[in-house]
């Protein structure tokens, strides 16, 4: 498309992505992590036919935006997940030891006015020094190497593999199971050999990681809901 599309559902305005597949039987659709609306064209269907898609899916679309948990600040007492288990935020006003999780606790120190802030500086750090190191290793089995490695708050997808070898994710994949994250960095560590989704591509993922279809199941299920965290309410 030449320029964005907005759906307007229901007092909702959406963007409208669309990304093509050379593997796709049909259209699909699926929400962004930001809670826009992504419909997945096969090769030679009209980027046209998108829109028309997604408001046929309207219902589907409104459910899943009702369902989807407000938004929830990362202050003292809040419930945010690390790798998948729930860590709840503990001001800790006369430690002198940074952010650091323990036993089911995200811990900060220093003043309270601080605590969205560095909770969240912490999160996109533990984030950046896990795929860094991951994407590596994974790098090395197939015979590549990567070249940066960064994370920033991505919207509509959660990974990207640019010519240069350089990788980037979004840092709320720190979030998310164990599992899951190994699958996207293994996923965009295959670009590094192949950049397509074509049926190579997906074979190299598979000798990455033992599955793909789950963390795929759990991502377009529950990804949006790690969008919900931020610094303020």
């Amino acid at each position: 498309m030449n320029k964005p599309l907005l759906l307007h559902m229901d007092g909702h305005d959406l963007s409208l992505a669309v990304r093509r597949s050379g593997t796709a039987g049909r259209m699909s659709l699926r929400l962004a992590p930001g809670g826009g609306v992504v419909v997945v064209l096969p090769l030679g269907v009209p980027e046209a036919e998108a829109e028309r898609f997604a408001k046929s899916q309207r219902d589907w679309i409104l459910a899943r935006l009702r369902a989807m948990p407000g938004r929830v600040a990362l202050i003292a007492g809040a419930t945010v997940p690390l790798l998948g288990m729930p860590h709840v935020i503990q001001h800790q006003p006369a430690a002198r030891r940074g952010v650091w999780a323990e036993d089911g606790v995200i811990n900060v120190s220093g003043r309270e006015e601080h605590v969205p802030r560095r909770v969240a500086e912490f999160l996109r750090e533990e984030a950046r020094l896990l795929v860094a190191h991951r994407a590596r290793d994974l790098a090395v089995r197939i015979g590549r190497k990567v070249g940066r490695v960064g994370v920033r708050d991505t919207r509509s997808r959660w990974g990207s593999c640019s010519s240069d070898g350089s990788l980037s994710f979004s840092w709320r994949l720190v979030m998310a199971p164990d599992w899951v994250l190994d699958y996207v960095v293994a996923h965009e560590v295959a670009h590094l050999v192949e950049m397509n989704h074509g049926p190579e591509f997906w074979r190299l993922v598979e000798t990455m990681v033992a599955d793909i279809k789950a963390p795929k199941a759990w991502l377009k299920r529950h990804g949006p809901e790690l969008h919900c965290y931020g610094t303020s309410p």
